[in-house]
């Protein structure tokens, strides 16, 4: 496929290497020819490269296939899996994961992506529901207020929170870029 068909979040292949494609723009400088500016991610070490493709050059998209897992525990040396229908268990390092690790919470289902016999990656909900542990107090109707505050989640994860949230509120958050959505219901 041309580098303008790849999208954030797709498996190439670039020298033998995989990476996902972690952030991409469409660069259209006033001289010269339009290119792809790509940050990724090399799924095997999980180093962070950035690369450029020419608009018009061809490259290899991956194809994966994925498997409904349930997230178990953290040891340290890795976070565990279990597929649903076998209950084989697999062992993923932090690294490969990313900052994927930051939503992982025990008895959670996720998508894991597969290539060649190997998890790859987590495909991560758009929004999800965490515990918020430590945060300053909140201020008195201050629903109207566009202030923001630090907050840590059970899993480490630190975002700004509007001024109303407290400790022990449960919160959604988007997966996407790490934001507040809303308290949940």
């Amino acid at each position: 496929m041309k580098a303008t068909q790849i999208r954030k979040g797709n498996i190439i292949r670039v020298d033998g290497t995989l990476y996902k494609i972690m952030n991409m723009d469409h660069v259209t400088p006033g001289k010269g020819r339009a290119h792809i500016q790509t940050k990724l991610r090399n799924i095997l070490e999980g180093t962070q490269t950035e690369k450029r493709f020419r608009s018009d050059e061809d490259i290899e998209k991956v194809v994966i296939e994925t498997k409904e897992m349930q997230y178990l525990y953290n040891d340290g040396d890795g976070y565990h899996f279990m597929d649903t229908t076998t209950y084989d268990q697999v062992s993923i390092s932090k690294e490969t994961l990313g900052d994927a690790v930051q939503y992982l919470i025990p008895d959670s289902t996720l998508n894991l992506e597969w290539f060649e016999g190997h998890a790859i990656g987590v495909e991560l909900p758009p929004v999800v529901e965490l515990k918020v542990i430590e945060t300053p107090p909140g201020v008195k109707d201050a629903t109207a207020s566009a202030q923001r505050k630090p907050a840590t989640m059970e899993t480490g994860l630190v975002i700004q929170v509007p001024s109303f949230i407290n400790e022990g509120e449960v919160i959604r958050i988007n997966t996407a870029d790490a934001s507040y959505s809303e308290r949940a219901k």
